[in-house]
């Protein structure tokens, strides 16, 4: 198996950047991957998975270094949940709603159409959340999801958030929270309550998980990422303070709008089960797998051929993912913002017809489940499922983009 940062030797990594990849590489090997059968069997919390990524630094990588973080960008972090994601796809994609949000409170914001007062607010707002990471090792989860392209900026949330002497008053639902009951705070995108609600007014908090009239509820037993625990949050009259806000008001709604590959880091974990089926497929064909019968099968041109298309599907895929990642920028142009729709439908789907052929190619025996390969086919199998850019929103949106230049309808 291919060292962590190897995987990306096309890039000119800095030396910073191969350290912090293969931190997640060893962590992923010798800690994440003996867990993740027990926590998929059992659908619980990898707690001592998230020790071990604070341990490492990995938990506060994307923190800027003037608030004692490791600073490392967008670009770093998407490398290194993909390298997560192909030793255990539920811990890397639960603990992308954690780094997500120190990413989308990073300095990324102030590149945005801000007045002075909003980005010392910025500052003011992201110092406070920073500090409880990096001090407290608390852990955020981010919570957008009520089964809508809400979180996108296209609509007002259901969710509402009314000001009030000191803090706010909030209420409402949220659903497929990962997480749950492992965050110490939990990210909730609301609207304000005016008259007529608006995405204008969309509103970002920190809920701490000791807050009175917060609650989780529902049972988790699904087929696939069930170490996420993404359960339902009920929000009854939750008071919050003035500096539990994550964004200055009106900010999300600019955020969202005009950094969109934010959207595009669930991905990373669908990059990494990809790989992680690619490499048990040649491995268990070599017989280097416990418990397979040694490697004659290999011998066969069938066997072959499907490893090759198992290859090139995933070379397109880790193509579009680096490019995508290193586009990275507050409002890309259209091309780019494409090129990120292509990319994380690409890795969704891309990582299922992997898992398809790798099981297909290895034979029923690959299935029992003493072997990961049927919980990596089961993980990705979600991944088109997730909003806001589910598969169908990425090529709805290739779609209307190819067709359409901005402002331009059909009148």
């Amino acid at each position: 198996m291919k060292k962590a940062s190897e995987l990306f030797d096309n890039l000119k990594l800095t030396n910073q950047q191969k350290n912090i990849i293969n931190i997640a590489g060893k962590i992923g090997r010798e800690k994440l991957a003996p867990r993740a059968a027990k926590i998929d069997r059992e659908a619980i919390n990898p707690m001592n998975n998230y020790d071990d990524l604070r341990e490492c630094g990995i938990h506060r990588m994307c923190v800027p270094e003037r608030f004692e973080g490791l600073g490392h960008n967008f670009a770093t972090y998407m490398m290194v949940s993909s390298e997560l994601g192909r030793h255990c796809g539920a811990t890397a994609l639960s603990f992308n709603m954690h780094a997500s949000t120190t990413l989308w409170i990073g300095d990324m914001v102030d590149k945005l159409d801000l007045e002075k007062e909003q980005k010392q607010e910025m500052e003011n707002l992201r110092r406070n959340h920073y500090r409880k990471i990096v001090d407290d090792g608390a852990l955020y989860a981010q919570t957008f999801s009520e089964g809508n392209t809400a979180a996108a900026g296209k609509k007002p949330f259901s969710t509402t958030a009314k000001k009030v002497d000191g803090g706010w008053i909030l209420n409402g639902r949220k659903i497929f929270a990962s997480l749950s009951g492992a965050a110490t705070h939990y990210g909730i995108l609301c609207t304000e309550e005016k008259p007529e609600l608006s995405a204008l007014d969309t509103m970002y908090f920190a809920v701490p998980t000791n807050s009175q009239g917060f609650s989780i509820t529902g049972e988790w037993d699904p087929m696939g990422m069930r170490g996420t625990v993404s359960r339902n949050l009920h929000l009854k009259d939750v008071f919050v303070s003035d500096n539990a806000q994550l964004m200055p008001r009106g900010t999300y709604y600019l955020a969202a709008k005009f950094i969109p590959h934010m959207f595009l880091t669930l991905s990373a974990t669908y990059v990494g089960i990809a790989q992680a089926a690619y490499d048990f497929t040649v491995q268990y064909l070599r017989g280097e797998i416990d418990g397979t019968q040694g490697s004659k099968s290999r011998q066969h041109p069938a066997k072959q051929f499907a490893v090759a298309e198992m290859f090139y599907k995933l070379e397109q895929i880790r193509a579009l993912f680096i490019r995508s990642i290193q586009e990275f920028t507050v409002n890309p142009d259209k091309s780019v913002r494409m090129r990120a729709y292509a990319s994380q439908f690409t890795s969704m789907e891309g990582a299922v017809e992997i898992c398809r052929l790798a099981i297909r190619t290895c034979g029923g025996r690959s299935m029992l489940k003493s072997f990961p390969l049927e919980r990596m086919y089961r993980d990705a199998r979600c991944g088109s499922l997730m909003f806001p850019w589910t598969a169908e929103e990425c090529l709805n949106r290739l779609g209307r983009e190819s067709l359409y230049e901005k402002g331009e309808t059909d009148d």
